[in-house]
């Protein structure tokens, strides 16, 4: 079954919006929107969307605003938070024409996933993967990633930042060499002066100073009333192994489960993976 994506672009809230459309030859299962996490692109879900898509699945595969082939925002202070990137998911199913769907949203997508559910796409979505996020998250982890992302470094080559990012992202766990590749090719962006640095707007996290407690999330978290996933990882410093457990009994009562191997985050590309991903979202689990 041929499973190529197409490359496409939408205007939502006056903002160009990049995505990759995973649409199968012969549609057996609902549409599947997969959100990157925060410095990341949508390019990271190709491994999960390619699995999902070959079962007949339709799944969605954005950039967020400042981040891969969207838009960088011109006024970041205002648009780089939860409530804004939830408004951009919105218009983009709208256009879309997308009723229903399930969500799964790594990190920062999974958060934007939360808003979403409880908010402005509450009755639409139907299922709910949070990949190693929760309502509330480690403030030393916070400020690690703070720390590396909002002064992104710049390399004389992709090869050095192929090796960058396999330093940064080790805890994703595994990853085969050519998906390394794939994860730098897919995020790289030159600079003037000719080196290469991650293709995000640094200004995104403008987040953390204009929004401070964005991710302090269990009042939305109580308010999703659809079936929740929480994958995390074993190792993970941003979704302590507590706030995993207090996900079980609150709201929702998530599904919690633990991924041997990985810390922040797992990377979505293993057949286990995709197996507990699918299961839940067929309503298997």
């Amino acid at each position: 079954m041929n499973t190529t994506p197409q490359s496409r672009y939408l205007r939502c809230e006056e903002r160009e919006i990049h995505f990759m459309d995973w649409v199968p030859e012969v549609a057996s299962g609902p549409t599947v929107v997969a959100w990157h996490g925060l410095a990341r692109t949508g390019r990271d879900m190709d491994p999960l969307a390619a699995h999902l898509c070959a079962q007949g699945w339709r799944v969605i595969c954005p950039d967020t605003i400042g981040r891969g082939l969207s838009q960088w925002s011109p006024r970041p202070e205002a648009e780089y938070c939860l409530d804004f990137y939830a408004r951009l998911a919105t218009s983009l199913v709208d256009q879309l024409g997308l009723s229903r769907f399930h969500w799964v949203g790594t990190s920062m997508g999974g958060a934007i996933g939360m808003v979403a559910a409880a908010g402005p796409l509450k009755g639409r979505i139907e299922r709910l993967v949070l990949n190693d996020i929760g309502p509330k998250l480690a403030e030393p982890a916070l400020q690690r990633i703070r720390d590396y992302a909002g002064q992104p470094l710049a390399f004389a080559t992709v090869s050095e930042l192929e090796r960058y990012f396999r330093t940064v992202y080790a805890p994703y766990g595994w990853l085969s060499d050519a998906q390394w590749r794939l994860l730098t090719e897919s995020s790289v962006r030159r600079l003037p002066d000719g080196r290469v640095t991650p293709h995000y707007d640094p200004a995104m996290v403008m987040q953390f100073t204009h929004h401070p407690q964005d991710y302090e999330r269990w009042a939305t978290y109580e308010q999703i009333d659809v079936p929740v996933l929480c994958l995390r990882g074993v190792d993970s410093d941003l979704l302590l192994a507590d706030t995993a457990e207090a996900m079980r009994d609150r709201g929702p009562r998530a599904l919690v489960v633990t991924i041997a191997g990985c810390g922040h985050a797992p990377a979505l590309n293993v057949p286990e993976q995709f197996e507990l991903v699918q299961r839940f979202l067929s309503g298997v689990a």
